[in-house]
């Protein structure tokens, strides 16, 4: 299939991308366009108006400051794997952006888009729950911020007004001795995930989180595992993990099948995520 018809702009200025979104309710924004492209081509976007954002500069913000670090949302995965980024973690952002895709798609797709597609088995929603980062977005209406956690209604869906455009993500920087677990389980490398584990525990902060995301549902933050990974490495007491991870998975899906495919894929997911920092 081919896109319907729609008109085409490039503004010059993230200014003139703002009032062209707030004058036209049916317009989309492309920058990469690996998920749009295909939804185009698929007519599951039918826009009557196409912003192009690729270019602006405005976007391409990479800057480290005194405890944290802003990403334009511009900025492309293949820049994240190649270390063109401040560091937040130890290298996870190169580790976690190799297992986006194929590097032609990390070349193109965005962090912007990524996190404006919402889509529950991508990486940097979840990614960026975990490291409790926020995302701005701005309109001709003025700024707002927005913790990464709330940005998701559901799938596919995300708490933006329509004449906003998520412009940079701010992310703090981790203390020295924190650890990351992350696994991602998909049919073959570069395939959607069908289950994502990340684990963040920062000691020199206080600060430990669990995201787990996938194929079938949005990102949910897992508390009784981050406070069972944060007891166990703090050697407070010894934290029984794999019960806190049922009883999170429970919470989440209303059931306890433990034999369930999808069951078995979460569990094994977020142990093996919480195994990696704990060991």
């Amino acid at each position: 299939m081919k896109p319907t018809s729609f008109e085409y702009e490039r503004p010059d200025s993230l200014d003139a991308a703002m009032r062209l979104l707030g004058d036209n309710p049916g317009a989309k924004l492309i920058a990469g366009g690996q998920s749009l492209g295909p939804m185009l081509n698929l007519r599951l976007a039918t826009p009557s108006l196409l912003i192009d954002i690729s270019r602006l500069e405005e976007l391409r913000e990479r800057a480290a400051h005194d405890g944290y670090v802003v990403l334009g949302a511009g900025v492309r995965h293949a820049e994240f794997e190649d270390g063109r980024v401040p560091a937040v973690l130890n290298g996870f952002f190169e580790r976690a952006a190799r297992q986006i895709a194929y590097r032609a798609v990390r070349n193109r797709g965005t962090i912007g888009g990524s996190l404006a597609h919402a889509d529950p088995a991508a990486d940097w929603p979840a990614i960026m729950i975990a490291l409790a980062a926020e995302v701005e977005a701005r309109s001709v209406r003025g700024s707002r911020r927005i913790p990464a956690a709330d940005l998701p209604n559901q799938a596919l869906e995300t708490c933006l007004e329509v004449d906003e455009i998520i412009t940079s993500v701010r992310v703090a920087r981790c203390g020295e001795g924190a650890r990351v677990g992350y696994y991602r389980l998909s049919a073959q490398p570069g395939d959607f995930a069908e289950a994502l584990a990340v684990i963040v525990h920062d000691p020199q902060r206080g600060y430990t989180q669990a995201v787990l995301s996938g194929a079938r549902q949005p990102p949910q933050r897992l508390g009784q595992t981050a406070r069972a990974v944060a007891a166990h490495c703090s050697g407070n007491g010894k934290a029984d993990l794999p019960a806190a991870v049922e009883a999170d998975l429970t919470a989440i899906s209303g059931t306890h099948d433990l034999t369930s495919y999808e069951w078995k894929v979460r569990r094994a997911s977020v142990l093996r995520a919480a195994q990696e920092v704990c060991v």
